[in-house]
């Protein structure tokens, strides 16, 4: 049986963390409209709320010996955040087996509007041997209660 249609809802509703952020003067241009580049900062916030919430962030990757560096970044931008606009940013785990991919949802705080969407991939990277893996090691499966 596949994996992922053995989980319970119940632990998949760990699987999502929402930020609430709003868009500072230093992150916009002169039109007030936040710079592209930006974008991935903030799924970098919603992605550690992410990770705290499986108790599996940053350091708790480096102490169980894996890097998990990310090696791909897609973002679709609908509509422009701008000064001062009150967003939610949406983490959501998406695959785990052979890679770690997390969706992002940007929407406006107020109306509800969808603003932005992408994802990362991140993959394992045994750090004592430098070689990255081809499958998810066993500590992430056990954050989100699958092994």
């Amino acid at each position: 049986m596949n994996r992922e249609m053995s989980i319970s809802k119940s632990s998949q509703k760990n699987w999502i963390a929402e930020v609430e952020l709003q868009i500072p003067f230093h992150d916009v241009d002169m039109m007030e409209v936040a710079w592209h580049g930006h974008y991935s900062k903030y799924f970098e916030i919603a992605r550690c709320a992410l990770l705290d919430k499986l108790d599996y962030n940053y350091p708790q990757m480096r102490d169980s010996g894996f890097a998990w560096p990310v090696i791909d970044l897609r973002i679709r931008y609908i509509k422009p955040l701008s000064f001062q606009q009150r967003i939610i940013v949406r983490a959501e785990v998406a695959e785990y087996e052979n890679r770690f991919k997390i969706n992002y949802l940007v929407r406006d705080r107020d109306s509800g509007q969808n603003l932005t969407k992408g994802y990362t991939v991140q993959v394992a990277v045994d750090m004592l041997r430098g070689e990255m893996l081809f499958a998810s090691p066993p500590i992430l499966l056990n954050k989100l209660g699958v092994a």
